[in-house]
């Protein structure tokens, strides 16, 4: 049995989707909420609802788990979430728990760039969290990925969403010098897998990113000509962009950026272009090549879009 936490995330969903697809039997750890638990439809999965606050209720939903995906995480609830609590504490937990019951693994995904000492809180939470996963009894191998995108992701989808709705401008932040390496999630997911699977991966630490490297800027304009939006780009201080940031996020809950968002693009997340295949022997996908869902459909193709989604259950059974 495999546990996976963050298992509703937009990773988690690909991950439990492409475990389901290759026969392991998955488990979902899912915090109490009054939401329907957003899982892939039709994909056979356990549920178990427990907090990663609550460490005997973690001990039972760990009956029978040989290994762990640990992908939980409160960054992207912005400035409404908690990372004490859910990236280090909850973390800790996890570990306490895992070597209770005998875990064989922990595969965690962490960032580019995570550290206890640094400065962005996002980076400082994941940094202490493979603290004690790499201080704990349970045999480890951690992920550190760049930015990644792909369907419903937190990074593309966003910046999408704000280019439509602005007015002609679109703030970037001064200079846009700062480099990612976007990741692709269905080569992460496999990525994952593949380590999950290997023995050589044990206590390892792997960086990957895809390969090509782009600036703030360039995503953008990426994205502005698969959207066809096109918007003049107006440097604003990083200061001032943050400022602003914090301001809406707070003001408007639906608003698609954090201030943890910012944070990704403060510093170059960068590794060798080569990282993915030299480690797990897969070429990763081209960002420009991967971008048709943001393409914004015509009624009657969202429509049809979900007359098929809504029927595509009942075929499967």
């Amino acid at each position: 049995m495999i546990l996976i936490t963050g298992a509703t995330g937009f990773i988690g969903r690909t991950l439990v989707r492409q475990l389901s697809s290759t026969g392991y039997p998955v488990r979902a750890l899912i915090r109490p909420s009054a939401r329907t638990p957003r899982l892939p439809k039709g994909v056979p999965v356990e549920v178990a609802v427990v907090s990663l606050a609550d460490t005997r209720g973690l001990r039972a939903a760990m009956r029978d788990v040989e290994s762990i995906f640990h992908l939980a995480s409160a960054e992207n609830q912005g400035s409404r979430g908690n990372l004490l609590a859910t990236d280090i504490q909850g973390t800790q937990n996890l570990v306490d728990a895992a070597a209770d019951a005998g875990v064989n693994r922990i595969v965690y995904l962490s960032h580019l760039g995570a550290a206890r000492a640094s400065g962005y809180p996002a980076f400082k939470a994941k940094g202490i969290a493979e603290e004690s996963i790499r201080a704990g009894k349970t045999p480890y191998t951690i992920i550190r990925t760049s930015l990644v995108y792909g369907p419903e992701d937190h990074f593309t989808n966003n910046i999408a969403r704000l280019i439509r709705s602005s007015v002609g401008f679109f703030p970037i932040p001064t200079g846009g010098r700062v480099v990612v390496q976007p990741v692709w999630v269905e080569d992460l997911v496999t990525c994952m897998i593949w380590a999950l699977q290997n023995e050589s991966t044990l206590h390892q630490v792997y960086e990957v990113g895809g390969n090509e490297f782009f600036t703030i800027q360039q995503v953008i304009e990426t994205i502005m000509d698969v959207t066809r939006r096109r918007r003049y780009l107006v440097p604003l201080s990083p200061i001032t962009l943050r400022a602003i940031t914090v301001f809406l996020e707070n003001a408007l809950p639906r608003f698609p950026i954090s201030s943890f968002f910012l944070d990704y693009f403060a510093v170059n997340r960068t590794t060798a272009v080569d990282s993915m295949p030299r480690y797990f022997g897969l070429m990763p996908a081209r960002f420009s090549y991967r971008l048709e869902y943001l393409k914004h459909k015509r009624w009657y193709e969202r429509l049809w879009s979900a007359i098929t989604e809504r029927l595509s259950p009942q075929k499967t059974n």
